[in-house]
């Protein structure tokens, strides 16, 4: 183990952590500056906090992993969900921030009703410490992949790690310990990445090698789309614009516009958020994109892209910043998520103990507990310790239940308890069936989760108050107007679509996609290439030299191996008295021995005629990977395309060469003759086609 590596790991840490608990000189002991730090933060340090926390280990491990498998068209996830959030600082946060300061709010979930500690808000609550708490196990599975992959270190030992460290940051000092910490780690983290980039761009040959390491790989990689999206390319896309959206539903960063004074402070912590954060999410990206042109094995896992590749091309000093800012990120970002699920608890859940800050401490430890037992449970099934799959679930769920919420709040519409509840219970519904259906790895959640929620806002509306405007202080378009600008959207999203339908990837031609199980149903088929009759000399070697030009189409056939049916009979003869004798006419076996070539590939086998009639054997050449049809496991589309589809491998020359080794028999007064024998010969291509479908 690299004690450099180690020392700059602890080093870092050990600075991070200071920074946390020097919080603790100024943090006064009462409930509102440990939830919200008194609303007096600086917006710059709110503003950094906000991207570490948003970002965090997502980015660091999931993100990379997603772009990973991705390619270019992870540019879609960056452009649709940083438009997304910028709607959310400009539109909901303003909203957020004036009703937090003006009802004293706490949490995110006292924002769904007029009256804290109300049925709608508990509900409310009790959804945010369910999804944050699984949010909070991704950060803590962050850190402990980073420290299982650059120290060996198990990953059960550094989510327990975190778990210390979380508890720590909260007792410390609350949410100031966590912005400032994370205040730190962004400019760290930003230099570390900035560094890291630069290195591995220069050690894959710029931009021009890692173009074509990924065009090397998968074609599919270079394509600004995905292939096979089955509900077309635009809801995906739409799907990142909400996502972006969803940072107004994420209690964690929320509670950072909350420590926010006046709407200046806002307006000024928007513009330090998209200034820090637009270089780190290209930085990333570009990471994320490096990693995958050094790293090609199968087995390899893409949210090890970042630290592997930092270890791959960093020295161990540099290794260990990025290992801290990694570790410190994830455990300051868990910090908040349970600092909010606290809040959630105390403020709305019972409100009784909202100003008992003892009582607070003690929910804080129960929370940070509950997210590290969901962070070790996930090491324990298949694909719960995806990063990316948590954060994704938890960011849609938790965006799906509560901005339709705020959305139709901020326009003036009040809706009471029930009509609530059933926004939030038809949000998680749309959210769970979505991801249980499979849906999600076609549109992520966020479509149908939002879109239950305001499906739900409308029929609710319908049935029980349709006297006033379902968008509150506004009012509905008259029906010519809805039309008009249900052309406007329909006519460029039918262009996009069908231009995606007939012109888009395919990963069938291309491969790509992750590691898999799969069913691969194999043809196998052949055409003649030559065939012929010929004597052959005892001793004596045949040449055949054959052509695929002499097969129609053979360009266009997957042509994977060659197969030759050699067949013979016994012309041996005999003569003399004493082959009246019973046996001594019997003529002994000759060998034939057929050797086929093509290019490097090269295979014989030998046959025996006999008396009794005609004999044959078989010599066959393949150069496929069997082992990629039937059900195959672990491997990407990329790699069954890629041992099946040989290309031309197949097409030139082939020669066979035939030779035939007399054993003649006889006895006393028998003698026998044998001078060679008559071979006929046909030779196949053997040629396969082949489908995929998932297992």
């Amino acid at each position: 183990m690299d004690l450099i590596l180690i020392g700059s790991f602890l080093l870092f840490m050990t600075a991070f952590a200071g920074i946390g608990l020097a919080s603790m000189w100024v943090k006064e002991d009462t409930t509102d500056d440990y939830l919200v730090a008194g609303r007096g933060m600086h917006p710059a340090l709110a503003a950094l906090s906000a991207v570490s926390t948003w970002n965090s280990g997502y980015m660091f491990i999931g993100f990379i992993g997603f772009t990973f498998t991705m390619g270019y068209s992870i540019m879609w996830i960056g452009v649709g969900s940083m438009i997304g959030q910028i709607v959310a600082w400009v539109w909901l946060y303003k909203f957020i921030q004036q009703s937090a300061n003006e009802r004293g709010i706490r949490s995110l979930s006292s924002l769904v009703s007029e009256v804290t500690g109300s049925p709608e808000a508990k509900l409310a609550a009790m959804l945010s410490i369910l999804f944050l708490s699984v949010y909070a196990a991704a950060q803590l599975t962050s850190g402990g992949k980073a420290l299982y992959v650059m120290l060996g270190w198990s990953e059960v030992v550094g989510i327990l790690i975190g778990f210390v460290l979380v508890v720590a940051y909260c007792y410390a000092g609350g949410i100031r310990a966590s912005i400032w910490t994370d205040a730190a780690q962004s400019s760290v983290m930003i230099v570390g990445s900035s560094l890291l980039c630069w290195v591995a761009m220069q050690e894959i040959g710029g931009f021009g090698g890692l173009h074509d390491g990924l065009a090397a790989q998968d074609a599919n990689l270079t394509s600004i789309v995905p292939a096979d999206l089955g509900l077309g390319v635009s809801l995906w896309v739409f799907a990142f614009f909400l996502g972006g959206l969803s940072v107004a539903g994420q209690p964690q960063v929320v509670t950072r516009v909350m420590t926010l004074g006046t709407d200046e402070d806002r307006k000024t912590a928007m513009l330090w958020f998209f200034a820090w954060q637009t270089p780190f999410l290209v930085i990333m990206v570009i990471i994320g994109l490096a990693s995958r042109v050094v790293f090609t094995g199968t087995e390899f896992d893409p949210e090890l892209g970042l630290p592997m590749l930092a270890m791959e091309t960093l020295g161990p000093f540099w290794v260990g910043l990025i290992l801290a800012s990694i570790f410190a990120a994830t455990m300051s970002t868990a910090d908040s998520q349970v600092l909010a699920c606290t809040a959630a608890f105390t403020d709305d859940i019972m409100p009784e103990i909202s100003q008992d800050h003892k009582k607070t401490k003690i929910v804080t430890l129960v929370v940070a507990a509950f997210a590290t037992a969901i962070s070790i449970f996930g090491l324990y099934v298949p694909g719960g310790d995806s990063v990316f799959t948590l954060v994704v679930l938890a960011v849609y769920g938790l965006g799906s239940i509560f901005v339709p919420i705020l959305i139709i709040r901020w326009a003036g519409y009040e809706p009471d308890t029930t009509h609530t509840m059933a926004m939030m219970v038809a949000a998680l519904t749309g959210v769970i069936a979505w991801r249980l259906l499979g849906l999600n790895d076609e549109v992520f959640e966020s479509i149908p989760g939002m879109g239950a929620a305001f499906i739900t806002h409308f029929v609710m509306h319908q049935l029980r108050n349709s006297d006033v405007s379902p968008l509150g202080r506004y009012e509905l378009p008259d029906t010519r107007t809805l039309a008009v600008g249900a052309l406007v959207i329909l006519a460029p999203v039918t262009v996009v679509e069908a231009t995606y339908a007939f012109a888009g990837p395919d990963s069938m031609e291309s491969g790509g996609g992750p590691p898999g199980d799969w069913l691969v149903d194999a043809s196998f088929s052949s055409e003649q290439l030559a065939d012929g009759i010929e004597y052959v000399n005892d001793g004596e070697n045949l040449t055949i030299d054959m052509h695929t030009d002499s097969v129609d189409d053979a360009d266009d056939l997957n042509i994977v191996g060659v197969r030759v049916t050699l067949t013979y009979s016994e012309d041996e003869t005999s003569a003399g008295l004493g082959c009246n004798l019973p046996g001594a006419s019997n003529p002994d076996p000759d060998t034939i021995t057929g050797t086929m070539v093509h290019n490097e590939h090269n295979t014989s086998a030998s046959g025996q005629n006999s008396g009794s009639g005609p004999s044959s054997h078989l010599v066959v050449v393949e150069w496929y990977n069997a082992s990629m049809t039937g059900n195959v496991s672990g491997v990407s589309k990329s790699d069954i395309n890629n041992g099946l589809d040989v290309g031309d491998a197949g097409l030139g020359a082939y020669s066979l060469d035939i030779t035939v080794v007399v054993d003649t028999g006889g006895g006393v007064g028998c003698s026998h003759t044998d001078d060679g024998e008559e071979v006929e010969y046909l030779v196949e291509l053997i040629t396969l086609d082949y489908t995929i479908e998932a297992a």
